[in-house]
């Protein structure tokens, strides 16, 4: 039987124009739903609408929508599109007729379609219930579940808070934001006993209040997993983005005990991209937090753990076990290992930066900031794909965004796709062959002094929002004496640790290295952290999946 919903007016909400079908649909789902929701039924679109706008102003929570596709006016397609936005987490099912199914299969691009079914759905318990058991179930364990909400109260100018921000909101947690100086932050401060010399303030769903958390902390108490169930492991990932998802997604799919840890939050650089356009089978885009979600989604319904805010020190051989080591002195063992460590935005080498970090200089897009940025003149430092994402989805409502490059022009580093959608954007200007020499302001950021590198000419304009996307550097330092990297920090793996025709020093098996692996026998690599990797989502969420393989490879040797 279907669990009880998380509010008594959570609503499951049927659209039809046929009103034999309509009323049959609402049959079936109150036989199984009724105790727990309420099933709203509509015969047309556009009265689906006004129902979910009435629910809306009532504070009414939506689950799932399931809407017939060939429906006069307004199709399903195009009803759930607008059904989108006001109800963005309310899962979404189309009805249609076998002859419709490449319309179906169109409308997961286009309105994030979670499911479709075939008419008739008879049996219902065969065909209607499993499909919407697991749509609400994935409704109830998401960040649209109605629960009490992580409170946060900061200064809106501080690095410290835009980092409390950033990782609740990469990390899918719900809060809400208070800044010291409105009343109700004050409010906040006084029920907690504090007097807003330390800040920011957290405040936990079941009252537990935490003054300038560090994210181990942040993340234990507000419910992310921090802490391995087991001391070893078939399969240790180290790292969140698109490799280390994917090799979480296959390595769990095929029956390895695995564990993905990550020292701040899963997607990566990825996850932190506005939309990702050129990625197979979103050709409509998606954004790099929808993405992030339904690969964490994926490898926890696989069982991988996935821990959060565990920052890994050191990797160690000892016999048959690889021992991964954290920062706080535990560890956790497994067969094999799985680096996917990706690589981190260089900081900017100009004067006043470091100071003004978080205090409207942002290394990444920051996405928590872009609606402070409206109507605002924004700053992009970089010439690349994340970048040119950053300055489309800006663009949205900023007064102007400028892009920073430092060579003649963007062909160099930018798909080209981005760079035909830039030349169309009205309010984004690109200024090439200019760098950053200074950022000036006392609380945040003022001013920047720009350098025209071909005539060494400075000028200082007026900016508020900076964010900077200049090239990456491989987190690799923790492995220094382990593994074999190239002088800029990136793995040698496979081919590379065999130019010369012989296997790395130290190897001592028979065989050479497989593709992926690394100069330590059973330690993989996957993704940006790898030297000579293809730095796209694509290629890394592919290296992860191919780590895998060779992963089931050495176990079947060792």
């Amino acid at each position: 039987m279907a669990q009880a919903a998380d509010a008594t007016r959570t609503v499951i909400l049927t659209v039809d124009d046929d009103p034999g079908v309509s009323r049959a649909v609402a049959r079936d789902l109150r036989r199984r739903y009724g105790e727990s929701y309420r099933i709203v039924r509509a015969e047309s679109g556009e009265s689906a609408l006004d129902a979910l706008r009435e629910l809306k102003l009532r504070g009414d929570l939506v689950a799932v929508i399931l809407a017939d596709y060939r429906m006069p006016q307004m199709n399903g397609i195009e009803f759930l599109e607008q059904a989108l936005d006001v109800y963005p987490g309310a899962r979404r099912v189309l009805l249609t007729a076998y002859a419709d199914t490449n319309a179906a299969i169109d409308a997961i691009n286009v309105v994030d379609l979670d499911h479709y079914l075939l008419k008739p759905w008879d049996p219902p318990e065969e065909k209607l219930y499993p499909v919407l058991d697991d749509l609400l179930e994935a409704w109830r364990t998401s960040d649209h579940r109605p629960v009490p909400s992580t409170k946060v109260v900061g200064h809106r100018w501080s690095a410290r808070s835009s980092n409390v921000r950033e990782f609740l909101a990469r990390n899918q947690v719900p809060y809400r934001w208070y800044s010291v100086d409105e009343p109700e932050g004050g409010r906040l401060l006084a029920a907690a006993g504090q007097d807003g010399q330390r800040l920011p303030l957290v405040i936990t769903p079941d009252g537990a209040v935490l003054v300038e958390p560090e994210a181990p902390e942040l993340a234990a108490k507000v419910g992310l997993a921090t802490t391995p169930t087991a001391d070893f492991y078939d399969l240790v990932v180290i790292g969140g983005g698109p490799a280390g998802l994917g090799a979480a997604v296959y390595g769990a799919s095929e029956g390895l005990r695995t564990v993905l840890v990550e020292r701040s939050a899963t997607g990566g650089q990825a996850g932190q991209s506005s939309r990702i356009e050129n990625y197979l089978g979103f050709p409509d885009g998606v954004s790099g937090a929808q993405l992030t979600d339904r690969a964490r989604r994926q490898a926890t319904k696989f069982g991988a753990e996935i821990l959060t805010a565990r920052e890994v020190t050191g990797l160690e051989v000892n016999g048959a076990a690889r021992i991964v080591r954290f920062a706080d002195g535990s560890a956790v063992a497994a067969h094999s290992v799985i680096l996917a460590t990706g690589v981190q935005y260089r900081q900017l080498p100009a004067d006043g930066c470091d100071g003004l970090t978080g205090c409207g200089v942002f290394y990444g897009s920051a996405l928590t900031e872009a609606a402070s940025c409206q109507g605002h003149d924004v700053y992009i430092v970089g010439g690349a794909n994340s970048a040119g994402q950053a300055a489309m989805y800006l663009a949205r409502g900023a007064k102007s965004v400028t892009l920073l490059v430092r060579g003649p022009d963007l062909s160099a580093s930018m798909s080209y796709y981005l760079i035909q959608q830039i030349d169309e954007a009205p309010n984004i200007f690109v200024r090439s062959r200019t760098v950053v020499e200074a950022a000036h302001g006392t609380d945040r950021l003022e001013q920047l002094t720009l350098r025209d590198s071909a005539t060494g000419e400075t000028e200082r304009v007026d900016a508020q929002w900076m964010f900077v996307f200049i090239g990456a550097a491989p987190l690799t330092d923790w492995l220094d004496g382990t593994v074999l990297r190239d002088r800029r920090g990136f793995i040698l793996a496979g081919p590379d640790l065999t130019a010369d025709g012989r296997p790395p020093a130290g190897w001592e098996l028979d065989r050479p290295p497989y593709h992926l692996e690394t100069s330590v026998p059973g330690v993989f690599v996957a993704g940006d952290a790898r030297a000579e990797s293809a730095k796209r989502v694509a290629s890394a969420v592919g290296e992860g999946a191919m780590a895998v393989m060779l992963v089931h490879r050495y176990l079947e040797q060792s």
